[in-house]
Order: structure tokens, then sequence, then C-alpha cells
């Protein structure tokens, strides 16, 4: 089943259950998904890879919108994020742990023949690619400048 059509039927249980911030969220994505569907460049047609990766901006700019209402003392504007972070993830594949993620990398690097700062960009790349969606790109960012330092 496609990731539109998940949506549709999830959204239709949130009307019912008149669940307002997972209603929100749901139409936040199908809004995202039309958008990327209707842009200039492809068919109108999502791969799964983009799927994921507009989960994962999704998901990204509530995290920063929470993380900045919480700074200013905001919890009432920051708990419906963080609750539409719960709705938004479970579309997601699974998260690796730091470990399995630091792992991943390790090989990455050992395969590759990789050392110093400088091969950072060239790791990232197929890190990104070998985690694609199961991990956040600045958890990725920091184990990847942790072992080539």
């Amino acid at each position: 089943m496609s990731l539109q059509a998940q949506i549709m039927d999830v959204m239709k249980a949130a009307m019912k259950a008149k669940d307002s911030v997972a209603l929100e969220a749901l139409r936040a994505i199908k809004s995202e998904i039309l958008l990327a569907q209707t842009s200039g460049s492809g068919d109108g047609v999502l791969s799964a890879e983009d799927e994921i990766k507009l989960l994962q901006k999704l998901v990204k700019q509530r995290k920063d919108s929470a993380s900045i209402f919480a700074e200013q003392g905001r919890n009432d504007l920051a708990d419906p994020e963080l609750a539409q972070i719960k709705v938004i993830e479970q579309f997601l594949p699974a998260q690796l742990s730091e470990q399995e993620v630091e792992q991943i990398v390790k090989d990455i690097i050992i395969e590759g023949g990789f050392s110093g700062i400088a091969s950072m960009g060239q790791v990232m790349g197929l890190a990104s690619k070998a985690l694609a969606g199961q991990a956040d790109g600045k958890t990725v960012s920091t184990i990847v400048k942790k072992l080539l330092a």
C-alpha cells in the first residue's frame, strides 16, 4: 500500500476519533506529498526513498519548532509539535540506535579506506545511502566527524 493510501486510512480513523493533533500532522504529510507530486520535476510519482525524505523533513521541522518553543518557555506550543512527531514517525522505518549507526559508519570507513576529516563528504554520502530513513542526518554527521577525527 502506498504512503498516500496509508495516510488516508489513518486520517479517516483520526477524523472519527476527533484527534485534532493527529489530523493536523496527517494533513501536513498529505499536503507535502501532493506538493512533491505536482512540482515541476518528475512524473508525479514519488519513490519510497522520496517519501522517507519527505517524512524526515517534516519530523525535523517539528523538532526544530518544538525546541524553539521549549527554549522560550512555550510548552503549550511545543507539546503539539512533539505529538505530531509521534504521528509522523509511525510511517518511517524503525530508527537505528547510535551504536548500530556507528558500526555501519565504521564499516563504510574501513571498506573505503577513508581517513581524515577531508573525506567526510564521501563518507557522509555513502552513509546517507546506507542509512536512508533509519537514522537522523545530524546523528550520522556527528558520528562521522568523531570517527574521522
